[in-house]
This record gives structure tokens, sequence and C-alpha cells, in this order.
């Protein structure tokens, strides 16, 4: 990847990381390998969809909108009073792996996607 070219870019933009957020939560729906993860939230998904596609766009070098809306919340301090464990971290982590190659995105994306939202996973973790 060019320094220049942020991961925003290379997966494709807005579209792309749409799709990756409503298939990373249809993943987390579906699977029952994502079943501690998946109590975590509430009944309807629908609405945390744009929260994770807004905010992986500007995490990704895309427009920051997410991050300078006044009532964004902190994602840190959102994920603070859960009982997040080395499971539930495993398991968001899996269904992120499992959407990034279900959406198709390249194999260098992955490469340079994939350690970072390990990271993410883990600051995470609560417990």
């Amino acid at each position: 990847m060019d320094a220049r070219t942020t991961p925003y870019d290379l997966i494709g933009g807005a579209p792309a990381v749409r799709r990756l957020a409503e298939r990373f939560y249809a993943i987390m729906a579906e699977a029952p390998e994502a079943a501690a993860v998946r109590a975590m939230h509430g009944e309807d998904l629908g609405p945390i969809v744009g929260k994770l596609a807004g905010f992986l766009s500007g995490w990704m070098g895309g427009p920051r909108d997410y991050f300078t809306r006044e009532d964004r919340p902190c994602v840190m301090s959102l994920h603070r009073a859960l009982p997040i464990t080395t499971r539930e971290r495993d398991e968001w982590l899996w269904c992120m792996q499992r959407a990034l190659v279900e959406t198709g995105i390249s194999d260098e994306a992955r490469a340079a996607l994939e350690p970072a939202f390990a990271r993410i996973a883990e600051a995470m973790r609560t417990r």
C-alpha cells in the first residue's frame, strides 16, 4: 500500500465500508460462534450498523464526519462499562475477519487492517 493510500481508499470508500459494517453485524447476528458478543448488543442491530460505518470511515482515513459530530459518543467510554473478556474480544475479531473476507476486501487491505482491528479489539477488553 502506498503511504498516501488510506485503507478507506484501498477497500473502495464509503460503499465498501458500509458493506463491511452490514456484513459484520449480519455475521454476529447469525453465527453461534458470536453468541457472547451478540448478547452484549440490543435486539435491533440496524442503528449500530451506521455508527460502525461512520466510525470505520474516519478511522480508515476517509471522511471524519463521525468524529466531528457533537453527539458522538467516545467508543472507549461506550465499551468501558461492558464485561468484555477475551471471549467477546475474540468473537468480535472473528466476525470482523469473516466480514473482511466475505465482502471481498483484498489480501493487501486485510493485511493492513487485521492487525489494527486486533489492537482495537484488545483495547476494548475490560476483563
